[in-house]
């Protein structure tokens, strides 16, 4: 026995489906897997030479990495999916009465569930804005995936409805992101604006197609899963990766204290300035 042999050693866990992930598609998928495994590791290579204050970035990169590692590696694996009955025909299926089932991983919507808001939040660390618009802004990005999540694992028109939904809390980030945020990001001065529009303008572009690729693959049984894996798997590298990188090394040499950042190091205390005693005339005592 050699080469890939996941699939089949897999077959036996959970339901199979009609159109299903071939080994041309887990060997993509394990790629991309040590793509984000060795980008967390060189993200947690590179905190250790900062200061605490200062590794805000490289911990947020290295865990969205990871956690996406975590999820290419169970779709990989054939894991972490369902089969779904799809809506249409694929154009070169056998099947004339009826789509057959298609393979719907899950696991990538767990994965989301915790990489986009992760993603969300370096953005926004990275710009300065108020606390209140990084959260709501997380959360629309847990609506977008939430909502993405459902309508794959639904079997009627009712789907997109779903898709309907996660477009909207998808643009509401897309907003939170290019309004707000560029403006408290140029705000700062120095380095921080250019980094934060060029880390912004990349998960904006990686996300618009986001939808795209569910229309073809989940949604709308279009492209085979193969061509899924491709699709996301893109996407999900200048996403995750590509955009920590950015984050890195625009923010090298950025001053952490100007974008609201007042962490201490260990061995630094709450020392207040002492105060001049006064004597009862009123007079500072020496």
């Amino acid at each position: 026995m050699s080469g890939n042999q996941a699939l089949e050693i897999n077959s036996i866990v959970g339901s199979q489906a009609n159109t299903a992930l071939t080994n041309h598609g887990s060997d993509w998928y394990f790629t991309v897997t040590a793509l984000m495994a060795v980008s967390a590791v060189i993200f947690t290579g590179a905190a250790i030479k900062k200061p605490l204050s200062h590794r805000v970035f490289h911990q947020a990169s290295a865990l969205f990495c990871f956690v996406a590692a975590i999820g290419y590696f169970s779709m990989a694996s054939g894991l972490g999916q369902v089969p779904i009955q799809a809506e249409f025909t694929r154009p070169d299926s056998s099947y004339t009465f009826a789509a057959g089932t298609r393979e719907i991983f899950y696991a990538r919507y767990v994965d989301w569930a915790v990489s986009l808001p992760l993603v969300v939040l370096a953005l926004m660390m990275s710009s300065g804005v108020p606390l209140s618009t990084t959260l709501t802004t997380m959360v629309a990005a847990e609506i977008f995936n939430v909502c993405l999540l459902i309508g794959a694992l639904t079997q009627t028109t009712y789907k997109w409805g779903y898709f309907t939904f996660a477009v909207m809390a998808e643009w509401f980030v897309f907003y939170q992101l290019l309004i707000p945020g560029r403006k408290y990001a140029s705000a700062v001065g120095g380095s921080v604006g250019s980094t934060y529009l060029t880390a912004s303008l990349l998960v904006v572009v990686c996300w618009l197609f986001y939808p795209v690729s569910w229309g073809l693959s989940e949604g709308g049984n279009v492209i085979h899963p193969d061509s899924e894996a491709i699709f996301y798997g893109i996407l999900d590298i200048f996403s995750r990766p590509a955009v920590g990188f950015v984050l890195l090394l625009g923010h090298r040499n950025t001053d952490f204290a100007s974008l609201g950042f007042e962490a201490r190091e260990p061995g630094q205390g709450n020392e207040k300035t002492p105060v001049p005693a006064q004597g009862n005339n009123g007079a500072v005592q020496a």
